[in-house]
């Protein structure tokens, strides 16, 4: 029997049967853990504090730690997935190369998305000053991607015979002059580079919201701009004192802290509320958005949808008060924002590189490279997409590629980025998502969801592609499991027409099928 809904929004959806779910997928890095150190943060960078076996610490002794090289082969501005898979492809190509990193977090680079994930679903009670947790294996991991010996000290690295990577926290490269290949810190401090890469992701404060800034301070204080080590741990704390937070935002962000805070904290009786317009409202089309609201709702969190934030003060009890515009008033210990962030392009100022006006970040070339001896990869990259057009992308497998393949051509690769990088995230408890290519809901998607027998109240797996013409653009997995990502891949690539949906969708872990087509406009 064919069923067909009328919505909103240029979608439709398909529907056919399935098995009951296997599990969820993961993009999981593998990651270093630090066993028997501690990390000790200088200033310019971290040592590791070793345990001898007499049971004491004997911590390395830097000789003139300000001091820099005066030049620097490779010079990577910026600490975070990008610059780390960079170093080591610059390693794997010249195995004495001299590779130092500049970030301005206090912190080894460590893998960003168990932050809003795993750390909070798997961690013990010491989560926040272990980051560690136990990954799908069961075995314990922690967020870091290297120990801390494995960076040299910058006044070491000059003189290191066979090379290695060293690392300078907690500063910013302000300034890079292209004309005499010389970068510029925050302190005053400069060196020279041969080769650079530009990795400064998004930009280090998270937006906030005029409500918000125009706020008191009593009011910021108990604000989160959710990003770093540092949020996650204050957020920690907090979540453990409150009775409520409510969260700003409908992102993939905002939804998965919801999410895991609440899977968390929410049989202790913490309250979590999510302000937005719809969950990831700008990748899922109209009816899956609403479905992830319903069973976040479904979950215990209290999602306010449409509503808008005009006022936020302190109350006589302490609590935060916020006023929405429809007069209603909501009580809650603690704000998270999550309303995106914008590309960290502020170098363009200083070395007249070319902006993305449409998509931000730093216009790059096939090879990522932005200018000569300059590339830029992750975050903060605007790539040209044989397939898809120019584009930018802000997800970790992207950063980890492009770093990887921005490192190979410093060292003379000359290689075209051509691969697809995929996404994943958990949105709510049964809602597991994987995508690869554009995933806008502007264009036109069609569903392929799997027969539960109650048509899309009730949604198990589902196939999302997103069409330009006939063309697909996009495809989105809902909670399958297996080579779907693969087979994604090749369809986008492949770049044909396609008519028959139904059938395509018989490449993935759908199994029979009964079709709903829903058009939404």
């Amino acid at each position: 029997m064919w069923l067909i809904v009328v919505a909103l929004e240029a979608t439709e959806a398909i529907v056919g049967t399935e098995k009951d779910v296997k599990g969820d997928t993961s993009a999981d890095s593998s990651l270093t853990s630090i066993k028997g150190k501690k990390a000790v943060v200088s200033e310019e960078f971290i040592v590791p504090e070793e345990t001898s076996a007499a049971g004491t610490k004997e911590k390395k002794v830097i000789v003139d730690p300000k001091k820099l090289p005066k030049e620097i082969p490779y010079l990577l501005i910026g600490s975070g997935t990008a610059s780390y898979y960079a170093a080591l492809a610059i390693r794997a190509r010249d195995a004495d190369a001299k590779v130092l990193i500049i970030g301005d977090e206090k912190h080894l680079p460590y893998n960003r998305p168990p932050l809003s994930k795993e750390l909070w679903w798997y961690g013990e009670n010491q989560v926040a000053e272990t980051l560690e947790y136990k990954g799908y294996s069961g075995r314990k991991r922690d967020v870091y991607f290297e120990a801390p010996g494995f960076f040299l000290a910058p006044s070491e690295i000059e003189s290191a015979e066979h090379g290695g990577v060293s690392l300078i926290s907690g500063h910013r490269v302000v300034k890079l002059d292209l004309a005499t290949q010389t970068a510029y810190l925050d302190d005053g401090r400069s060196l020279k580079y041969q080769k650079c890469l530009i990795a400064t992701g998004r930009r280090g404060q998270p937006k906030s919201l005029p409500v918000i800034e125009d706020a008191d301070e009593e009011v910021k204080r108990r604000v989160t701009l959710f990003r770093t080590i540092d949020d996650f741990r204050k957020l920690d704390e907090v979540a453990r004192k409150s009775e409520s937070i409510t969260i700003i935002g409908g992102s993939f962000l905002g939804s998965e802290l919801a999410n895991s805070l609440n899977r968390r904290f929410g049989k202790q009786g913490l309250q979590i509320r999510q302000a937005k317009k719809g969950n990831v409202a700008e990748i899922l089309p109209q009816f899956l958005s609403k479905y992830a609201t319903s069973e976040l709702r479904k979950s215990g969190v209290n999602v306010m949808s449409e509503k808008e934030l005009k006022r936020v003060t302190v109350d006589e009890n302490g609590k935060l008060r916020l006023q929405l515009a429809t007069g209603e008033i909501i009580s809650t210990d603690h704000i998270i924002v999550a309303v995106g962030i914008s590309a960290n392009t502020d170098l363009a100022k200083s070395c007249g590189l070319e902006i993305d006006p449409v998509n931000g970040g730093y216009v790059v070339d096939a090879e990522l490279r932005a200018r000569s001896n300059v590339w830029v990869a992750g975050d903060a990259s605007s790539f040209y997409d044989v397939k898809l057009g120019r584009r930018r992308m802000e997800h970790w497998e992207h950063a980890q590629i492009t770093g990887r393949l921005a490192g190979e051509n410093m060292t003379g690769a000359n290689r075209p980025y051509w691969h697809q990088s995929s996404y994943y995230s958990v949105i709510a408890p049964t809602i597991h998502l994987e995508a690869v290519g554009r995933t806008d809901s502007r264009f036109r998607t069609v569903s392929v969801l799997a027969d539960t027998k109650s048509k899309v109240d009730e949604i198990k797996k589902g196939v999302v592609f997103y069409l330009d013409g006939k063309v697909i653009m996009g495809v989105l997995l809902l909670n399958i499991s297996g080579p779907g990502i693969e087979i994604a891949r090749r369809l986008i690539a492949d770049g044909r027409e396609h008519d028959n949906f139904k059938e395509l969708a018989k490449l993935f872990e759908l199994h029979k099928s009964r079709i709903d087509d829903e058009e939404e406009r």
